[in-house]
């Protein structure tokens, strides 16, 4: 060591500060804490959903309106609300779904395959739990003198569906538009 250097000493100095420059760390901490807090009551007790349910009684039975429903590559040549489906038709496939609204509004929507039950459901959905979560079902019932019931249903759930465009009766419309088609296009196909 040099003649007139001093020894190095080690001083404790702060690394890091949590006050904040307008106040004190202790206000800092109990606005971070009501931010926290508020954000998970928020996420969980303030969660919102929408629910649309729709259905069409089709002269025709369920195999037949399964038929259709399962080819998802017909979809474009019928379907007026669900343009056109690109996926398997297979439980976890990913699918890229083009939706026409009746509102002219054109929306992709990046679901999987969450459900198939030969000729009794079809269920698509995704999204993330407790922030926008959707579920799409097609639900096929036996009816009298071989008719089917389907029952063509969707849930949102998640805090951020109030910050989304989902108008249920535009939706709604949309999905009674393609349950028509359905009909139309099974009815005339089984005569």
């Amino acid at each position: 060591m040099a003649q007139n250097q001093e020894p190095l000493q080690w001083s404790p100095k702060k690394c890091v500060s949590l006050k904040n420059p307008q106040g004190s760390t202790m206000e800092y901490f109990k606005y971070l804490l009501i931010f926290v807090v508020t954000g998970i009551v928020f996420m969980t007790v303030g969660c919102s959903s929408i629910a649309i349910r729709t259905s069409v009684e089709i002269d025709a039975p369920k195999e037949e309106v399964y038929k259709i429903l399962a080819d998802l590559d017909s979809y474009p040549n019928w379907n007026p609300y669900h343009r056109k489906v690109v996926g398997k038709f297979e439980e976890g496939a990913e699918l890229k779904i083009f939706v026409l609204r009746p509102d002219g509004k054109e929306v992709e929507v990046p679901p999987h395959m969450m459900r198939i039950v030969e000729n009794q459901e079809i269920t698509w959905g995704g999204g993330i739990k407790g922030i926008f979560y959707g579920v799409h079902s097609f639900i096929l019932e036996s009816q009298a003198h071989g008719k089917t019931l389907l029952k063509h249903n969707e849930d949102f759930s998640g805090f951020a569906i109030g910050f989304a465009d989902l108008p249920p009766d535009v939706i709604a419309e949309g999905y009674q538009q393609m349950n028509m088609a359905l009909k139309k296009l099974v009815e005339d196909g089984s005569k």
